[in-house]
């Protein structure tokens, strides 16, 4: 069952018997608040570059396995919910990265017109009304699940072009498994990810993405709480021009993700 409504995310409840794993998708959201649409470049608005396309049906088999998935409605440019609501960095080496409220894409180019980008007020603004609401909505299920089962799983779910040469040179790996240098869930959790994982893809651990805000936010083993992120090429489940949904593809990453998942789930319920 899907949950539409004026909050700023969608959710889609588990059909069946609840288990203790919630997935995040924060990065696929196209829409624009009608309040605000009117600051961007229309042509940017038009090809909204930046987003996680189709993750949502990626993981179409999740609430059948009770699975709840939270995602975002919004487009990452309007605020993007996996960055420090405080601007601080993910990572100090150099590299280029999007920040909250970014006033580029990831290739540098403008996306506001001249004079509209947001100011300090219209960024708390953004933060109150679009970013802490998908927090509470996590947090509200992640609460859920741990007075359930005493520990709970959180899968943050991102894809990523195969090159971005603005925050890499190289092209990227298949896959990379975040986990705030294994310091956001159990380690039996973080092997077993890899593990399954490693069954169908090149998959890297903590480079070069550790993690974004909602797995350091959120990740917390001390409190049961368990915190995964899976970045993974966009090519890997659409066309090579990661332009369209390529159903192949996606079924044969969707086996080894229903296998991840399954064994975190298991996992989890004996810790």
């Amino acid at each position: 069952m899907e949950t539409i409504n004026s909050q700023p995310f969608i959710v889609h409840e588990a059909i069946g018997k609840k288990v203790p794993l919630i997935i995040s998708i924060p990065h696929c959201g196209t829409a624009f608040p009608s309040e605000i649409v009117g600051d961007y470049l229309p042509e940017q608005v038009k090809s909204v570059d930046d987003t996680d396309w189709f993750l949502e049906d990626l993981y179409n088999f999740a609430t059948a396995m009770g699975i709840t998935i939270v995602q975002a409605k919004y487009s990452r440019w309007v605020i993007d919910l996996n960055r420090d609501p405080e601007s601080a960095p993910l990572y100090n080496d150099g590299r280029i990265i999007t920040g909250l409220t970014t006033t580029t894409d990831f290739l540098g180019n403008p996306i506001y017109k001249e004079g509209c980008a947001p100011d300090k007020v219209e960024v708390d603004r953004r933060l109150a009304t679009y970013y802490w609401p998908y927090y509470k909505q996590v947090s509200q299920l992640l609460n859920d699940r741990i007075s359930e089962f005493g520990n709970v799983v959180l899968w943050d779910a991102h894809s990523i072009r195969e090159s971005v040469p603005t925050i890499r040179t190289e092209n990227f790996p298949e896959m990379i498994l975040g986990n705030a240098d294994e310091t956001s869930a159990h380690p039996n959790l973080i092997n077993t990810a890899l593990s399954e994982l490693r069954k169908g893809y090149q998959v890297n651990h903590n480079d070069p993405f550790k993690g974004g805000h909602i797995t350091r936010y959120f990740g917390n083993p001390s409190k049961n709480i368990h915190a995964l992120q899976l970045e993974r090429n966009k090519n890997l489940y659409m066309d090579d021009a990661e332009r369209l949904f390529d159903e192949e593809r996606a079924e044969a990453m969707r086996k080894i993700l229903k296998s991840t998942l399954s064994q975190l789930i298991d996992v989890v319920k004996s810790l």
